[in-house]
């Protein structure tokens, strides 16, 4: 319900929607100028169709497409701009989830309310774009509920054809025990929607997709494509499986369109779809519709109790085999459960011969067919194409399959037998195969399989013999243990701890960082004195000795990075010709923001190679903001002013790429009040403000309120003391992890489990780190429910995470992980109450 405030038409309006008060501006403003609607239109759609709405975007990251100058002509659509990241004018009241995505992550907002529907037109948000998956109370990702098919007209075709292609869809998915709904798009063509039980990944329920639009085009070749090429799309219709991916969105249900005319996407019945009349309808329409039917797709929501049908990993191989005419076993059941370690290699001699490779994972038999066969060793690698998944019993299998069924023709097999997975990655597998004496493959063999989606077909693999000495390296570091620790002089060198063309002066010991204390902005404003404000960069915290034209780094607790960051290094050395010591910060930046995940894939790498490749798909920048030394001369009784003046006069290169592999930046020290600084930063995305006292000297490892921190978010380093498995997908890595705080007297007091924020790769090192860890007792008392299938390490890795506040019990509220920081110590750690 919207409550308006006094004031004109036009004028800015403070109102209140769903019990939040909001400030509306140019409600009279025409976002759609060939039907004259207005932003005040706009809103008032939004809140009346809430209801309707909501329960199919709640608790979903929304994407929103934005006209903020309205939109233009169905052929020129006007200026618009996806959004996904919330910015700092965002009310605080906006439900809010940080997504983390493989190499970068997203603070979305959750469309949970009326009051946020009314931002968004607010806003000129126009059009609402959300996945086919949820988010818990913790922020952690569901399995998808639903699926969708998008029927997307080419030219020369329209609704009429869509609906044609509905229909049979709706025949292949009523034989999979699903009863899809159709959705009038708004745009062009046509959505269809099933509910599913969430049992399913999303990659598994897009590979059922892919196979549906496969099995449509084969059906219908002269109506129905499922290739994305829109050279091939001309008077058909595109079956556009791919939303079902995790990382693509649909428009929402009941969300306008950012058309020549506000149209929405509608939920229609099948009967509907008979009308030769069936148009795409405007909001006005739509609101009138509803005041007297009921919603189609509340089907898909649901009763309590209902059970819905997710069609599982064998589905597609029983669409396209009939067990009546086939000697191939067809099972009718769910996949069996082995053990993981069964491989096969058939020769199949269909119209084209080819050989099919097939590994056992997760009860079903993973399967490749090779055009050209399997490569000796030292051949060229060799095309892969991933087909669908096959039943257990298939290992076995030989014999001839009848003229006119899928795979016609004679199966034999070439070799067989177990395997030992080194690697099992979403795009990329190593496995060692140890099959028969008198196989194809003659013994033992080690193979790779990568996924370079040639041509865009995600299906597309190379197929790579290997050394079985391992000649091959894995094109993703999987993560190793720290860099050993800078050592004292006089004491042992470690291979890590050389310098990039330094003498043996460099084995000095480096000093350890002035740190500050969190605070508050009352905190500066309530001191007397100036201060200066820098940028606070979400990174790892680097001291640098730069001598004789090479530089040594060091973390805040004495590990050596050089060998991790030698373009660093390299960069450092041309930037600054003087022998200096610097206070820097390591950082890797997307979009001029500090990304922490990001960077977390370059910790930890000391191999020559495994570090060259980290240098070319993760660029560094480093951060540097104040000097200790110059010359032999310590700084570190010089007050700060001074100290950056003599840092902006030693760079001679500055805020640029030098050695085309890494950059230095000198970031500016901002003046005037601290209200200033800490909306700017939050203006840039970044983690918050350091306010520095400018009289202040450099107070070597020691924390001082010298050097005030004002951060935007909670956050809190951990101490690792356990984990618990995860589930379905994540039962090879980790569910989440126990983490501990020490108190007061340096004991581990227990803080509670971490279970989001991961990245599937960061579980996996996780989980290769803390293998190596076990211990069979824990450390700290932790309760009953947490420990019953824990799994208890050695408590000498900390992590980072974020989180919401502390609980009166002492446990982490809605803690979020960041990250491990191998530049601390347990010792380190100490509880953030935020004062």
């Amino acid at each position: 319900m919207v409550s308006r405030g006094s004031g004109r038409s036009g004028g800015p309006q403070l109102v209140e929607i769903g019990g939040r008060r909001l400030r509306l501006t140019n409600l009279d403003k025409v976002l759609y100028p060939e039907t004259g609607t207005t932003k005040a239109d706009v809103i008032g759609y939004y809140s009346s169709i809430a209801p309707h709405l909501l329960p199919f975007v709640r608790d979903r990251p929304a994407t929103r497409k934005r006209w903020v100058h309205g939109v233009g002509t169905d052929d020129d659509p006007g200026e618009v701009f996806f959004q996904k990241n919330l910015d700092g004018s965002t009310p605080d009241w906006v439900a809010r989830v940080d997504i983390e995505h493989s190499d970068h992550h997203n603070v979305y907002p959750l469309v949970n309310d009326e009051a946020t529907l009314a931002w968004f037109a607010q806003i000129a948000s126009l059009e609402i774009h959300v996945p086919q998956w949820r988010v818990d109370s913790h922020g952690a990702r569901q399995n998808p509920d639903r699926l969708v098919l998008d029927l997307d007209p080419g030219p020369g075709t329209g609704l009429a054809e869509c609906v044609t292609v509905a229909r049979s869809a709706r025949e292949f998915l009523q034989g999979m025990g699903l009863e899809p709904v159709p959705v009038t798009s708004g745009s062009k063509g046509l959505h269809l929607y099933a509910a599913l039980d969430g049992s399913q990944t999303s990659d598994a329920v897009s590979e059922v997709a892919h196979e549906l639009a496969r099995v449509l085009e084969a059906d219908h070749p002269d109506l129905v494509v499922s290739d994305m090429k829109k050279a091939k799309r001309g008077g058909r219709v595109l079956v556009d499986w791919s939303q079902n991916s995790g990382a693509k969105t649909t428009i929402a249900p009941y969300s306008l369109r950012g058309r020549a005319h506000p149209t929405v996407a509608v939920p229609r019945t099948w009967e509907e779809l008979d009308d030769p009349e069936l148009r795409h309808l405007e909001y006005s329409e739509v609101l009138d519709r509803m005041q007297t039917i009921d919603d189609p797709l509340a089907a898909i929501l649901g009763d309590e109790g209902a059970v819905v049908r997710t069609p599982d990993r064998l589905t597609v191989y029983r669409s396209k085999r009939d067990g009546a005419k086939t000697p191939e076993p067809v099972p009718e059941e769910s996949p069996a459960q082995g053990n993981d370690d069964t491989f096969v290699v058939q020769d199949h001699h269909a119209r084209g011969h080819h050989h099919d490779f097939r590994l056992e994972r997760d009860g079903v038999l993973v399967s490749w067919a090779l055009p050209k066969g399997v490569p000796d060793l030292g051949e060229k690698n060799r095309l892969a194409v991933q087909t669908e998944d096959h039943p257990l019993d298939y290992a076995s299998f030989e014999g001839r399959i009848p003229t006119g069924e899928y795979g016609a023709g004679t199966v034999t097999i070439w070799d067989a037998g177990t395997y030992v997975t080194e690697k099992w990655r979403d795009d990329e597998i190593i496995v060692t195969l140890d099959g028969r004496a008198d196989g194809g493959l003659g013994g033992r063999a080690k193979i790779a399989l990568i996924r370079t989606k040639a041509g865009g077909d995600p299906k597309n693999w190379l197929f790579h013999r290997m050394e079985l000495e391992g000649t091959y390296t894995a094109a993703e570091h999987e993560g190793d243990d720290a860099a050993p620790t800078a050592t004292a002089a006089g004491g042992p060198a470690s291979p890590a701890r050389r310098r990039v063309g330094a003498t043996d002066r460099s084995s000095r010991r480096l000093p350890s960082p002035m740190l500050a204390t969190r605070g508050s902005v009352s905190d500066v404003d309530s001191t007397d004195g100036d201060w200066a404000f820098e940028m606070k960069w979400d990174g790892i915290r680097c001291i640098a000795r730069i001598e004789d034209g090479g530089a040594v780094l060091g973390s805040r607790n004495g590990l050596d990075l050089t060998a991790t960051f030698p373009d660093i290094a390299e960069a450092l050395a041309e930037a600054f010709p003087s022998d200096v010591v610097l206070d820097a910060e390591i950082v890797a930046l997307e979009k001029g923001r500090p990304v922490f995940s990001a960077l977390q894939n370059r910790l930890g790498i000391t191999k020559p190679a495994d570090v060259a490749r980290a240098m070319a798909r993760i660029p560094a920048t480093v951060m540097v903001f104040d000097v200790l030394e110059r010359e032999g001369e310590d700084l570190t009784r010089e007050s700060y002013t001074r100290r950056r003046a003599i840092l902006d006069e030693l760079a001679v290169v500055r805020n640029g790429t030098t050695s085309g592999k890494a950059t230095v930046q000198i970031p500016p020290a901002l003046d005037g009040d601290v209200e200033h600084a800490v909306s700017t930063s939050k203006r840039l995305g970044l983690e918050g403000v350091v306010a520095k006292r400018t009289d202040s000297v450099y107070r070597a490892g020691r924390r001082s309120r010298d050097w005030i921190k004002l951060v935007h978010e909670k956050t809190q380093e951990v101490v690792i003391v356990g984990w618990r498995p995860g589930n379905n997908a994540l039962a090879e890595s980790l569910g989440s992890l126990l983490v501990a705080v020490p108190d007061d007297s340096g004991a581990l007091v227990y803080a509670g489990r971490v279970g989001t924020g991961f990245t599937d790769s960061a579980r996996r090192r996780l989980r290769a780190q803390l293998d190596a860890r076990a211990r069979k007792t824990p450390v700290v008392d932790v309760p009953r429910p947490d420990a019953d299938d824990a799994e208890w390490v050695r408590a000498d890795l900390v992590g980072e995470v974020t989180f919401a506040d502390w609980t009166g019990g002492g446990r982490l509220r809605h803690p979020v992980w960041r990250g491990l920081r191998p530049d601390r110590t347990p010792a380190d750690v100490t509880r953030d109450d935020g004062l």
